[in-house]
């Protein structure tokens, strides 16, 4: 049986690369989202934060952890009930983003706690003695004065997502990954296992840059 050549498998990998790009950017947005919250409670409550708790600091920030070391294959079987009960199915690249986003909150919402962190105290005390509110005092003062770690930190996100989502083609995912299993490994096409290694390679550098490029625009801001 004639192989088929990267050529002729472009229109399915055109397909796959708008599968991985609606899993990997709803998975974002759901991690940005889920990930600040995340952040903002650990580090408000923590016992050097504004709203200092101990007991939930600890319960909170072990959930997260535990969720967080959990290797991203595991995740993907063990939240296919979840899954389902979300999405209605636990195939397809939308049904992916489940797992993606549950398993990359938990570590941006690590990444926000340590931005948050580096702020210096003394800003937020002045906003304190200036009477501002729990709420004003992160939208107004931690998330704008840790912009930069914030915007490094959601660059590297997004770069695990891209690489979380090509591990989700191997239990039905879609995407890149999927293409990359059904059309060069199980069919012994080196060429277009290849070829999809470096679709994946381009797009996680073109992420990176334009993280870089966001970064090196903020610095400017500040200089």
């Amino acid at each position: 049986m004639k192989k088929a050549t990267v050529w002729e498998t472009l229109p399915e990998l055109a397909t796959a690369l708008g599968e991985t790009a609606w899993m990997v950017i709803l998975s974002f947005i759901i991690t940005l989202v889920l990930g600040t919250a995340i952040g903002v409670l650990l580090r408000l409550t923590a016992p050097d934060g504004q709203r200092p708790n101990a007991a939930f600091y600890r319960v909170f920030g072990a959930i997260v952890n535990i969720v967080r070391s959990l290797p991203f294959i595991i995740l993907l079987i063990a939240v296919i009930p979840l899954t389902r009960q979300l999405v209605g199915t636990a195939y397809g690249a939308t049904a992916a983003t489940v797992p993606l986003s549950l398993g990359a909150a938990p570590f941006f919402g690590r990444v926000v706690e340590g931005a948050l962190r580096e702020v210096a105290p003394g800003k937020v005390e002045a906003a304190q003695v200036m009477g501002a509110s729990t709420w004003q005092i992160v939208r107004k003062v931690l998330l704008p004065e840790a912009l930069s770690p914030l915007v490094s930190g959601a660059t590297l996100t997004l770069v695990m997502l891209i690489g979380y989502s090509a591990m989700a083609g191997a239990i039905g995912g879609g995407g890149v990954g999927d293409f990359a299993i059904r059309y060069g490994y199980q069919r012994f096409n080196t060429p277009v296992l290849l070829a999809s290694v470096v679709v994946l390679v381009v797009i996680v550098q073109l992420v990176q840059s334009i993280g870089d490029l966001i970064l090196r625009s903020l610095a400017h801001r500040r200089a």
